[in-house]
């Protein structure tokens, strides 16, 4: 495999020593931004099998699933800006290994500011599960099972059909969507689902926000529970309806009703 050069950016910094003030090469450290990068890194990687893994730990995600991509390819589109005032010059690397394909950041030491964004392009047909660190995770297009696991940042998924499985550490988690199976959970900010076609299972859950879910005319059987919050419910019920809803909130509001 061909490692390429990381991209690395310096910085600026006064520090006081002994009441002297030191400065160190560059620029001042004001918050990175990988969308400043105007000359993103681009690769092409061979996936074997018909899914995939992205390992990502400090990276925000868009994943598509593009019509033009050839079957077994991923295409990787890396955006970056870095800077270390003393320490390390910031890295970062790429790799895959049989369906796995690994994105990593190294940035750390005195005034580290480090910011990465990748775009996934995936061949149709492919399931794909995401587990990053910390990052926003958006996705579109998938017409296969599609998990999204992030620790730190938002989920938001359109434009799909297949089983989806949806989760945040601290985020919230929006999809507008035509699956028929979908689950979601943040541990801190709201859930929104807006469902295209009638599900057959939707479990939602947020341990503190807001939970939204908009459906299309049908009678289901509804499951809700609010530590502190009102509940809205004015979809059709029925006990015995096959097309079974759950939202959950231990602090918040929970809607569920019909989409216009």
């Amino acid at each position: 495999m061909v490692r390429l050069p990381s991209r690395t950016v310096t910085a600026r910094v006064a520090l006081a020593v002994g009441g002297a003030v030191v400065l160190v090469g560059g620029v001042t450290a004001c918050g990175a931004s990988a969308g400043d990068d105007k000359d993103p890194d681009h690769r092409t990687f061979a996936l074997e099998g018909r899914t995939l893994t992205v390992d990502s730990d400090d990276s925000a995600l868009e994943i598509v699933a593009a019509d033009g991509n050839p079957a077994g390819k991923v295409e990787v589109t890396r955006w970056f800006q870095g800077s270390v005032a003393i320490g390390k010059d910031p890295e970062v690397t790429w790799s895959m290994k049989d369906d796995r394909l690994t994105l990593r950041m190294k940035c750390s030491g005195v005034v580290a500011d480090c910011s990465a964004k990748h775009r996934i392009e995936v061949p149709r047909g492919v399931r794909v599960e995401v587990e990053d660190g910390d990052g926003s995770v958006r996705a579109r297009g998938f017409e296969d099972a599609l998990s999204i696991r992030t620790g730190d940042g938002s989920v938001h998924v359109t434009d799909s059909s297949g089983p989806l499985t949806l989760h945040t550490g601290d985020g919230s988690v929006h999809a507008d969507v035509d699956s028929r199976q979908v689950r979601a959970e943040t541990g801190d900010g709201s859930v929104h689902l807006e469902l295209g076609a009638v599900p057959d299972l939707v479990d939602s859950r947020s341990h503190d926000g807001s939970v939204t879910i908009a459906l299309p005319r049908a009678t289901y059987r509804v499951t809700t529970e609010t530590g502190d919050g009102s509940v809205d419910v004015s979809v059709p019920r029925s006990d015995s309806s096959s097309h079974v809803v759950t939202a959950r909130t231990s602090d918040g509001k929970v809607t569920v009703g019909t989409a216009n």
